[in-house]
């Protein structure tokens, strides 16, 4: 997709900021940290429970977006005799956060932290997420530390999960990774990276499951504006997301034989869903036939081409219906898959980011040991399926308005201007409206048809109009020219 980008400035930056105060006011998003909290967390980051366990000797490195801070995870990797191994450290919140105190029950009522284009609502304070807890480099950090040992084909052979000290070396970025592999100057912890990955992509294939290489719309802001752009996924995103990915089904996999643990789940798609994907695939010239299944036509799919691109984008409708599944006491719930990762899994590598993630990591470090789970963490299993669907929500609904948002107020004075773009949606019911995808400025919005003028033509390229942009309603609507 086109990813030129434009730029919210001058008399548009009011009405935005104002339109993103409304917003935080309508999801009831909670601000600045109570006094209490913050004596705690400075309390905890001066003072953390460290483990006796010292990898600091480890050349650890994370890969991120160059402007996080927040940093959950860093990685080593190397080569064994008989194939790899991945060292994953991830930030130990536990270390730092007193169960039962302010603290945790501010998490708790956090659930997510929160991403705006104005700043972010951090689930634990700076102090942590951005300071000692954070896998910083040349800091020392507790950490929960996997190490996983795979055969010559990229699957696993062993796992281990301890507390340990780790020290990161690198912040490193993923364009500048992908460069250091295409040139092939990475050195070999980095190097390994693309091997891994590419052969955890091949194990991805061979279990059915899918990864949507959707190109997705981002809000930056730089020098004091704000800038929308469309970004496809480089390479080395899937390949760093394949060591989450092995990282999160390693611990589903602890705790399924442990008998007790939090399952991110999600069932297979109906019939419906995928009849409907198949007539879309056809409105958009998409060969589909028969004897292909969906996880071989995404795979064959290029995200660069606009009818791809729509298509793969309709595919994200299969993901919805995600939930955490709950289990104890050694009984298996009926459900223990994710149909897209094609395998049991888990949420475990951003407790930074993400309440249940700490959860996950205390069962698998019990699990490990043959240890009884801290009753801290039993206490609160039951009720973390219900608080991390509706934090989840809140989430998702923050970042599509704020997209709103920004769109609109990028376009608020351009009403009645003509554009280039293509449908990507057509409702069913009523396929007089749909969405839209332009190709410059990087907008994705409703378009609605006029009375009389028909349906709308998926796939198709065509010329809109815009005849609506209102920041304070984060609306924007476009019409066929």
């Amino acid at each position: 997709m086109p990813r030129r980008q434009i730029r919210v400035t001058g008399a548009a930056e009011a009405p935005l900021r104002a339109a993103l105060r409304a917003l935080r006011t309508e999801l009831d998003v909670p601000e600045a940290f109570g006094p209490q909290v913050l004596a705690e967390a400075e309390r905890a980051a001066r003072e953390p429970t460290l483990p006796a366990y010292d990898a600091t000797d480890i050349p650890f490195f994370t890969i991120d977006p160059p402007t996080s801070t927040d940093l959950d995870q860093a990685m080593h990797l190397s080569r064994r005799p008989d194939g790899y191994r991945v060292r994953y450290a991830i930030a130990d919140v536990a270390a730092f956060v007193v169960p039962g105190g302010a603290l945790d029950a501010e998490a708790h009522r956090r659930v997510t932290t929160l991403y705006f284009p104005d700043g972010k609502i951090p689930l634990h304070p700076p102090v942590l997420s951005e300071g000692a807890a954070s896998l910083l480099p040349d800091q020392t950090s507790p950490a929960v530390l996997w190490t996983i040992d795979l055969d010559a084909d990229g699957r696993p052979t062993a796992t281990d999960v301890r507390r340990a000290l780790v020290r990161s070396r690198a912040k490193l970025d993923y364009e500048s990774v992908q460069k250091q592999l295409d040139a092939g100057t990475a050195e070999e912890p980095l190097a390994l990276l693309k091997d891994i990955g590419l052969l955890r992509e091949q194990q991805e294939v061979a279990r059915g499951g899918i990864s949507l290489n959707v190109p997705e719309q981002e809000i930056t802001e730089r020098d004091g504006a704000y800038e929308l752009a469309y970004r496809a996924p480089l390479p080395a995103d899937g390949w760093n997301a394949q060591i989450s990915l092995l990282t999160g089904m390693a611990a589903a996999e602890l705790m399924l034989a442990y008998g007790t643990g939090v399952l991110r789940t999600l069932p297979a798609a109906p019939d419906g869903a995928v009849g409907r994907l198949r007539r879309t695939a056809r409105a958009l010239r998409i060969d589909w036939p028969h004897h292909v299944s969906y996880a071989e036509l995404i795979r064959s799919l290029d995200p660069h081409l606009p009818h791809h691109a729509a298509f793969l984008q309709e595919c994200t409708t299969l993901l919805r219906g995600a939930g955490y599944t709950v289990f104890r006491g050694g009984v298996t719930p009926d459900l223990t898959t994710h149909a897209a990762v094609a395998a049991p899994y888990t949420h475990c590598t951003a407790p930074l980011r993400r309440l249940v993630d700490r959860y996950a990591s205390e069962l698998c470090l019990a699990a490990t040991a043959g240890e009884e789970p801290p009753e801290w963490v039993l206490a609160a299993l039951d009720d973390l399926p219900k608080r991390m669907a509706e934090g989840t929500r809140r989430a998702g609904t923050a970042e599509r308005e704020c997209v709103d948002i920004v769109e609109a107020a990028l376009l608020k004075d351009r009403v009645g201007e003509l554009f280039d773009g293509t449908v990507v949606d057509v409702q069913e019911r009523e396929p007089t409206v749909g969405t839209v995808q332009l190709e410059s400025p990087a907008v994705v919005a409703r378009i609605r048809s006029e009375e009389g003028a028909g349906s709308l033509p998926l796939g198709e390229r065509l010329r809109v109009r815009l005849t609506q942009a209102d920041p304070g309603s984060a609306k924007v609507l476009f019409a066929p020219a």
